[in-house]
């Protein structure tokens, strides 16, 4: 069955659809970022309301600023935006067909069609997945208004480049039509997410329009959040796996059988009931996200750059692997596990069981190269504000030293079997220079700035990470994963 609003009357038996009349939809949210992610988290929140009878003037409007997403526009409008979620469960996979979203602006090089969706007065939140390198900062953390994809926004702020330019653009004409602000609303995976858009977006415009900012500043909000559910990237298996299920969908997405979404309830233009499908609104959503972001995305990263070392594909394959699951399980529990508080119902160690069992899930293929994509980006925000901690508070440091010794070797582009690692970062020309400088001479790599900021300046930190990038280019990964291992 080809899959779009004609047939979704006929899913397959097993299939589950939305009770709800796509007809009876309007749009509140646009979505700039029309991933894997969003489908399988937000959209699926929204589409389990919208089944509850609520919500149905809070449809989705997905969006792009990159030629690239014209293709998954193509795909999503020829099925009507319709999606079909595979849940991978060890105990038996299932689909469902949601329909939350309604409709994708099209993708114009000076965002024209983006800004003129956003500045209508139905729309109340745009929300984004730009991934955690996409939001403009400096090494400092700060807003990098000298990145030439900023300076051109400044420039041309009618005919801007960015999602965060197009939002400046919209939000002017809201003010000047005075029908009022909608929420930022960030749903990547950063430490303070909605701070952190709140100083871009506030950055930009205050190099565009101070008076602008001003008012963007006092009006506008810019929830934080912590997203959490892992979803493998879309490929001939899982359009195989789709097709199994009896749906032709050029778009499927799987998924694993956990899903977490807290949000801070902040939003100047309303918002739908998330907590009625199983959302979390809270005032304290730094310490679910320090719990999420120390664990499982820095264990992420534990697993995959040994992963890609020795050649196992899969996340899965790393928590069957003795010595990388032993890796994860030592560093979490004694080196992040001491600079985590617990939250309700959940302490960090009973955490570190939970990602444990979720990352062994072999019904998920999830690739170590996607998970150890971009990490200029997780390396500095998910694991160097841990080394920082140990640092200041002298706690153990050596196997996070150790992480970045083996994603230095990594960056080298060859594996442990000789096989090569093909880029995949979008800092990789300058990384692979340091990786091979790095070679004969570790400070070099931690000495990189954009990345390590003073870093690389600790001497208890610089003489753990010198000894294990040594150790590893002369005895290799695992003679160095089991040196770490009887520490």
């Amino acid at each position: 069955m080809k899959l779009n609003l004609g047939t979704l009357a006929d899913l397959p038996d097993g299939v589950r659809g939305p009770s709800y009349d796509r007809a009876d939809l309007s749009a509140g949210i646009v979505h700039i970022g029309l991933g894997n992610f969003h489908r399988a988290h937000q959209a699926w929140y929204l589409h389990r309301l919208m089944d509850l009878g609520l919500a149905h003037d809070w449809a989705i409007l997905g969006a792009g600023v990159r030629p690239a997403d014209s293709a998954q526009r193509e795909r999503l409008l020829a099925q009507d935006c319709l999606t079909t979620l595979i849940e991978l469960d060890p105990s038996g996979k299932s689909a469902e067909v949601t329909g939350s979203m309604i409709g994708f602006i099209p993708i114009a090089a000076d965002n024209a069609p983006l800004i003129a969706h956003m500045t209508e007065p139905a729309i109340r939140i745009v929300a984004l997945t730009v991934t955690e390198g996409g939001y403009y900062q400096s090494s400092a953390g700060s807003f990098d208004a000298d990145h030439p994809d900023v300076q051109h926004d400044v420039s041309n702020p009618a005919t801007p480049m960015t999602a965060f330019g197009a939002i400046v653009a919209a939000l002017g004409k809201r003010r000047a039509a005075d029908v009022g602000p909608f929420t930022c609303q960030s749903c990547d995976n950063l430490q303070g997410n909605g701070e952190i858009l709140h100083q871009a977006i506030v950055g930009l415009a205050t190099l565009i329009d101070p008076d602008l900012a001003q008012w963007i500043d006092r009006n506008v909000t810019f929830p934080n959040a912590m997203v959490d559910c892992i979803v493998p990237a879309t490929g001939p298996a899982e359009l195989a796996l789709a097709l199994e299920f009896g749906v032709e969908d050029a778009a499927p997405v799987t998924h694993e059988n956990f899903r977490q979404w807290v949000i801070e309830d902040n939003f100047c233009a309303g918002r739908p009931d998330w907590d009625k499908a199983g959302a979390t609104f809270t005032n304290d959503v730094h310490a679910f996200e320090t719990m999420k972001l120390r664990q499982l995305n820095a264990g992420h990263q534990i697993i995959a750059t040994p992963g890609e070392m020795l050649s196992v594909d899969t996340i899965a394959g790393t928590m069957a692997h003795p010595l990388i699951q032993g890796l994860f399980r030592k560093i979490l529990t004694e080196e992040i596990v001491p600079h985590v508080a617990a939250v309700p119902g959940m302490t960090p160690l009973d955490y570190v069981d939970l990602i444990e069992r979720r990352f062994a899930n072999r019904e998920i293929r999830d690739t170590t190269r996607r998970v150890a994509f971009d990490g200029s980006s997780r390396h500095a925000g998910f694991l160097h504000p841990i080394i920082r901690d140990a640092l200041a508070h002298d706690t153990p440091l050596d196997g996070l030293a150790l992480i970045e010794a083996l994603w230095a070797r990594m960056c080298y582009g060859t594996r442990e079997d000789g096989g090569e690692i093909a880029p995949n970062d979008p800092f990789w020309d300058s990384l692979a220079t340091a990786a091979q400088a790095a070679k004969d001479t570790p400070q070099v790599w931690i000495d990189q700035r954009k990345f390590y900021g003073d870093l690389g300046q600790n001497a208890r930190f610089a003489d753990s990470f010198k000894g294990w990038l040594d150790l590893i280019w002369r005895d290799g990964t695992e003679v160095a994963l089991q040196d770490y291992l009887k520490s």
